[in-house]
């Protein structure tokens, strides 16, 4: 019916115009590192007492990917730190391209240098997309449970993509495969039933010691089929953004850079004793 069509858009442009009248903005982080993230001075609260540490998605860097995020969690008195991982030689600005594995090795060090910093035992984990999959390899290989507290997943693509059925073509083309595999190994390794996911996910999706909580959005376009993005196992939170707020219509890009409705989900997820309840009016709060 019409009437849908236009709610639907008002709702789109309403979460859009949430996140671009956050208080905290990119420019005001650059200007007032107090404000800012990856402010290297920053020592958590007794409210909050671990860092959070973003990791983005494929394609994404330490600072686009968080433009929405960054400054939500900061206003809300959280030390937050981002890095970059997964460079490829000779392409800048885009992330998250190399071998999963290896990215997970950054991961490693790189937790290691906020916790150094902070003085903090442990630190939460917020990764958007490949972002949300990939440390799970650091938790579970590299000894990243012993410093990690909760992993939240925005949209994560947990057990590989069909993209919307297109991985399935790849066998009817010849060598096409190996070519995404040799010149971006990520994306190999994110396709569904990949070795790399093989092993991720064999022997149980979760280890001891770790909350896991995923957010997903039905509208994913991106992480199809998008149930596919849930986890299984003790200390697991699987959440369906629409249940929470029904016109939510954010898909994979925007449920991690501009949903504010997701943000909330993400406070929660990182505080469950204060949590309150996300529904649509989370947008302005």
């Amino acid at each position: 019916m019409p009437w849908k069509s236009v709610l639907r858009a008002l709702t789109v442009l309403l979460l859009t115009a949430a996140a671009v009248l956050a208080p905290t903005t990119a420019a005001q982080a650059g200007t007032a590192p107090s404000r800012g993230w990856n402010d290297w001075s920053c020592k958590p609260s007794a409210a909050h007492p671990r860092p959070v540490v973003l990791v983005h998605g494929t394609f994404g860097n330490s600072v686009d990917n968080w433009l929405g995020l960054a400054p939500y969690l900061v206003d809300r008195g959280y030390c937050v730190f981002s890095l970059d991982y997964g460079q490829l030689p000779h392409v800048p600005f885009f992330h998250g391209l190399g071998p999963i594995e290896k990215s997970a090795g950054q991961l490693d060090a790189y937790v290691d240098r906020v916790l150094a910093a902070t003085g903090a035992p442990e630190a939460d984990l917020v990764g958007h997309s490949q972002g949300g999959m990939m440390p799970r390899w650091y938790l579970k290989f590299l000894g990243g449970a012993d410093k990690v507290n909760a992993l939240v997943g925005i949209a994560p693509d947990n057990h590989g993509t069909t993209l919307l059925g297109l991985t399935a073509l790849l066998p009817h083309f010849p060598g096409a495969e190996d070519l995404i595999g040799e010149a971006t190994p990520a994306l190999a390794d994110q396709i569904v039933g990949s070795p790399f996911l093989t092993r991720l996910n064999e022997g149980g999706d979760t280890v001891p010691g770790v909350r896991y909580h995923v957010i997903a959005t039905r509208y994913d376009q991106v992480v199809t089929p998008y149930r596919s993005q849930f986890l299984s196992g003790p200390e697991v939170t699987n959440v369906l953004i629409q249940d929470k707020c029904a016109l939510d219509l954010s898909e994979h890009v925007a449920i991690g850079m501009v949903d504010r409705v997701t943000f909330h989900e993400v406070a929660n997820a990182l505080d469950p004793a204060r949590a309150t309840p996300t529904t649509c009016l989370s947008v302005i709060g």
